[in-house]
């Protein structure tokens, strides 16, 4: 009998020194995502509405692209700016406008 408790003490004993340590924690690493092109996202906006899709709700958001284009490129920006505000006055328009700019950009 002493020698079951002795064994299972020696087992406890090896399994605790041996197996059941912490491994380190992993390195958390970040990386940086580039930010997106506001030129290549305003004409691929373009395109669309020169393949025919209508104007929806991303035409609430055009202020925000063209001012991020100015940024870029002020010229681009302004252009892009009124061809914008004349798409989103009138959505009818869409495609004509939308091939104008595009040669613009």
């Amino acid at each position: 009998m002493k020698r079951i408790f002795f064994a299972a003490a020696l087992a406890a004993a090896g399994a605790g020194i041996c197996g059941c340590q912490q491994s380190s924690t992993p390195k958390v690493e970040t990386y940086e995502a580039p930010a997106p092109d506001p030129i290549a996202e305003a004409k691929t906006v373009l395109t669309r509405y020169v393949n025919g899709s209508p104007v929806t709700s991303e035409a609430e958001g055009f202020s925000n692209l063209a001012q991020r284009v100015k940024d870029k490129d002020p010229a681009k920006g302004e252009i892009l700016d009124k061809g914008l505000g004349e798409i989103k006055a009138n959505p009818a328009t869409a495609k004509a406008k939308a091939t104008e700019l595009l040669k613009q950009l």
